[in-house]
């Protein structure tokens, strides 16, 4: 697996890459919920058994590193809006940012081996996955 990040000592081992029709960050929607088409998580064999237990309907968090950001923006202007103030970016769902890590609310359309199909991700095609994780329910579900 490729690594990413290593500048301070931290290094993160992508899980798999993100397979999706979105090649363009100027034509992808802003976040998943706003159209964005379905796409395959595809993972490495290394990491299969931790797929084992993922089940159509799923909902999961994706983290994924946003390999095309910037990592020099503090501040932007939310949703590229120059109308409205300037923003901290932690203050904001912007890919640029010091360490860009996406989070990515998705559900599981299809589970193929390697291969998880899932809604409302807005990544683009090639972006590494970090990790995934459900999204819990309430405390009596866990």
């Amino acid at each position: 697996m490729d690594e990413v990040g290593g500048g301070d000592g931290y290094v993160l081992h992508p899980v798999g890459r993100v397979l999706s029709p979105l090649t363009d960050a100027a034509s992808a929607p802003r976040q998943g919920d706003e159209g964005a088409p379905a796409a395959w998580l595809v993972f490495d064999p290394q990491v299969e058994q931790a797929l084992r237990d993922l089940r159509v309907g799923a909902e999961l968090l994706v983290l994924t590193w946003l390999d095309r950001a910037r990592r020099d923006v503090l501040a932007v202007h939310p949703r590229g809006d120059e109308s409205r103030p300037e923003t901290g970016v932690f203050s904001t769902r912007s890919p640029h940012r010091p360490n860009p890590i996406g989070l990515h609310r998705v559900r599981v359309l299809a589970v193929d081996g390697l291969r998880v199909e899932v809604a409302d991700l807005e990544a683009l095609d090639g972006t590494p996955i970090l990790d995934v994780k459900p999204v819990l329910g309430a405390a009596d579900e866990r």
